[in-house]
């Protein structure tokens, strides 16, 4: 009896505990609805805000019943101090009032609630993230708001747990006392699994993280999971990634992906070499002296846009666009949302399957046989990879070197002084190349830039951008969230805009027979609005720039990505039948899809990969608009996506034979 008391006191205090993180989580996300009401789609109506407040509460039962699961165990049925519950909930009122004030930054940057972007932050440099925060995201004065609030939560918290509970009925004989336990046993039974299954009794009525997007509103969706949820989603879907349980990604067709790939489609190899072969149809242009691949930080195609155009954020590339020896095409995607991911696309010539490669053993041991490296060698270059940052940063210059590159220089190789975390200027970066080309034989140089991240502490008055005209031209423009800091940002965009065009202009006048590729890493981090296009929020540049080069050397708006580029580069110089190996078809013979890890475009739309959301491009014809038939463009991009995922996935994972067998 005595422990039957203790226990039925313990579960009431256990059941107020389970409460209070309840109503603290959904109280944080009716908070965080009400302050971010600007992301809340024009169409979407209370009803639909009721919705996902309501699934967000059943979501969070898990969340309350996983924190409560800790005292109810130790305190309530293992009989240690009941401070220990008091403590539990201190601690996730922390956690959580933390994590609520990092959400409104997080939304901002990724218009998503925490997701892949933090598993990835896992391997990157933790300090720098760190800096980054203080800097530009206010983690300080967040951190003492979250602190404030937390003491409030323990005010409430100790407060309800001194409250009396009710006594143990009294009773008389073993039989009662044995009914009253099974009674508790099942009740308590009943109610985890209720709580389980998120608000029901089986997992079919209940709801997950995987089908909690109920309404019609992106935002509200993001906001049904609490940030316990949105933490275990992501990395639920890291552990399906290192299983290799990625969309499109299918292990038993191998070989029927391979073929899809192939230009010989008829092939019955076991090793994925044949297929991936490809042979130049022969040079195009004059041998270049030089060929720079510059990958913009965060250098997104919107902001070329017409649409975008008083804002004068683009006005570089677009002048070098407008000449005649350059090739523009709009229908581009990077690789991914993140700058490693676009590094090694563009170093490997293997697109995102939501693996590290820059920490798979495989990518140390030999080359892939999709490199960029050797073919470039073979035709007579050396190749060379200049860094705004610092080499060690996520391995990417200790993963370059060993898929055969000569040389890796950072920010410390040549001297430059460090303007945030991240790394030196681009002015610095583009000034030391531009010096070492003396020295230099006719080289490929991969160029990765920086300034355009943040922390955004660049002196834009310093640099001659007009910070107040762009502030109140965004102002114009609907939907903008924090123009003002927003404006900021795009500052560090024209600055990288402007440093790139005067690097070429003045690399082109030292060396004219050179040959330039501009795109971006990433588009993300960086919209125009609360509800940006999938083209805006995902597409990057492809600027086509040099010697030879013509507005119709390649099909109008050739559709591809990262992985494109090396193939269209072999194509352009290369002799006829030189024999290189790639997944992806060059720009000249391409197959109409570019894509990442969660978005593809065609040369008709552009869509979400795993949703049904499809949407047309801007730059559509009107006369053409009709005639797209959305299912058929989305059909054939996931046909093209799927195959080179599968691909791609079996090289990392298991090498060239179908067998198994490395390479």
């Amino acid at each position: 009896m005595k422990f039957l008391k203790r226990f039925f006191d313990g579960i009431q205090r256990d059941l107020r505990l389970f409460l209070f993180v309840l109503m603290l989580l959904e109280i944080y996300r009716g908070l965080f609805i009400a302050l971010m009401s600007s992301y809340i789609g024009a169409e979407t109506d209370a009803s639909q805000i009721a919705a996902a407040m309501w699934a967000g509460l059943r979501l969070s039962l898990k969340t309350a019943g996983a924190v409560t699961l800790i005292p109810f165990v130790l305190v309530s049925i293992g009989g240690l101090s009941s401070r220990i519950r008091l403590g539990v909930g201190i601690a996730a009122s922390l956690i959580f009032s933390l994590l609520f004030m990092m959400r409104f930054p997080y939304y901002r940057a990724f218009q998503s609630t925490f997701g892949m972007e933090v598993v990835e932050g896992v391997n990157d440099d933790l300090w720098s993230i760190v800096v980054t925060a203080v800097q530009e995201y206010g983690i300080a004065w967040r951190f003492v708001v979250a602190l404030i609030l937390t003491l409030l939560c323990i005010a409430v918290l100790s407060r309800l747990l001194l409250i009396k509970t009710f006594p143990l009925p009294e009773l008389d004989g073993k039989i009662k006392v044995a009914g009253l336990s099974a009674g508790l046993v099942v009740g308590i039974f009943l109610f985890g699994l209720f709580v389980r299954f998120g608000g029901s009794f089986t997992y079919g009525n209940g709801l997950n993280w995987e089908n909690a997007g109920i309404t019609t509103d992106g935002f509200l969706n993001e906001c049904v999971l609490d940030d316990a949820q949105a933490l275990y989603r992501a990395r639920a879907m890291a552990k399906r990634m290192e299983a290799g349980e990625i969309f499109g990604v299918d292990a038993t067709k191998i070989q029927e992906s391979a073929q899809i790939i192939a230009v010989n489609h008829e092939l019955t190899e076991k090793n994925l070499a044949p297929y991936l072969e490809r042979k130049a149809k022969g040079q195009r242009i004059a041998t270049p002296k030089h060929i720079f691949i510059i990958l913009g930080e965060t250098f997104m195609q919107w902001p070329m846009l017409g649409k975008y155009d008083e804002l004068l954020l683009a006005e570089g590339i677009k002048s070098l666009i407008a000449e005649d020896n350059c090739y523009y095409s709009r229908n581009f995607m990077p690789n991914g949302n993140f700058t490693s991911t676009a590094i090694t696309g563009v170093v490997t010539g293997l697109p995102d399957v939501n693996i590290k490669i820059n920490y798979q053993a495989r990518t140390y041991d030999k080359l892939y046989i999709t490199s960029m490296a050797a073919p470039f060698k073979t035709l007579g270059y050396a190749v060379d990879f200049w860094y705004g940052g610092i080499p060690s940063w996520d391995s990417i210059g200790k993963m370059s070197l060993a898929q055969g590159f000569d040389n890796f220089y950072g920010c410390p190789d040549y001297n430059a002084p460090q303007l945030t975390t991240w790394g030196t200027k681009d002015e610095n970066l583009f000034n030391a190349l531009l010096a070492h080309l003396d020295s230099e034989p006719p080289t490929v140089h991969v160029i990765m830039t920086t300034t355009n991240h943040p922390p955004y502490s660049l002196d834009l008055a310093a640099e001659g951008f007009h910070l107040d005209a762009v502030t109140e031209a965004l102002k114009k423009l609907p939907n903008v969230d924090e123009p003002e800091q927003l404006a900021v940002e795009l500052g560090h965009y024209w600055y990288m805009d402007e440093v790139i065009t005067n690097f070429v202009r003045a690399a082109t006048e030292k060396y004219p027979e050179s040959v330039f590729v501009i795109t971006g890493d990433h588009a993300v981090r960086c919209d125009p609005s609360t509800h940006p296009t999938i083209f805006e929020k995902q597409s990057v540049p492809f600027v086509l720039y040099g010697a030879g080069i013509t507005k119709d050397i390649l099909p109008p708006d050739a559709v591809g990505d990262h992985i494109s580029i090396v193939p269209t580069l072999i194509e352009l110089i290369a002799p006829k039948d030189f024999a290189y190996y790639s997944i992806a078809p060059s720009l000249f013979d391409s197959d109409g899809v570019g894509f990442n890890s969660e978005a593809f475009v065609t040369s008709k739309v552009a869509g979400q990969i795993d949703s049904d959301v499809v949407e047309l491009l801007p730059h559509v014809a009107s006369n053409e608009l009709n005639s797209v038939n959305l299912a058929d463009e989305r059909a054939h991009a996931l046909q093209t996506i799927g195959a080179m995922r599968t691909v791609a996935w079996w090289m990392i994972t298991r090498g060239l034979f179908f067998g198994g067998s490395d390479n």
